[in-house]
């Protein structure tokens, strides 16, 4: 299920996540949604902190639970201060 939801949301992304930097992010931060440390986290997205688009780590301490529309409101917003590296 894990990598259903990873290569759904890496299919637009042009850096490579790692899907063992989330399963550690997920393991130590419970989804705020159902307090279980799994995913799916029903309303809520994994986002970084720093995008990777700005030369963020790609580590769970640069990893965040957003809400779906918090991360889509910051994704936009972080599109118009970054490029792509």
């Amino acid at each position: 299920m894990l990598a259903a939801i990873l290569l759904a949301n890496t299919a637009q992304a042009r850096t490579p996540r790692s899907h063992a930097v989330l399963q550690k992010f997920v393991q130590h931060q419970a989804c705020p949604g159902t307090g279980l440390h799994r995913l799916p986290c029903p309303g809520y997205q994994i986002d970084h902190k720093v995008p990777l688009k700005c030369h963020g780590d790609d580590a769970p301490h640069n990893l965040q639970w957003l809400t779906t529309q918090a991360h889509k409101d910051k994704t936009r917003r972080e599109a118009r201060h970054c490029i792509w590296k």
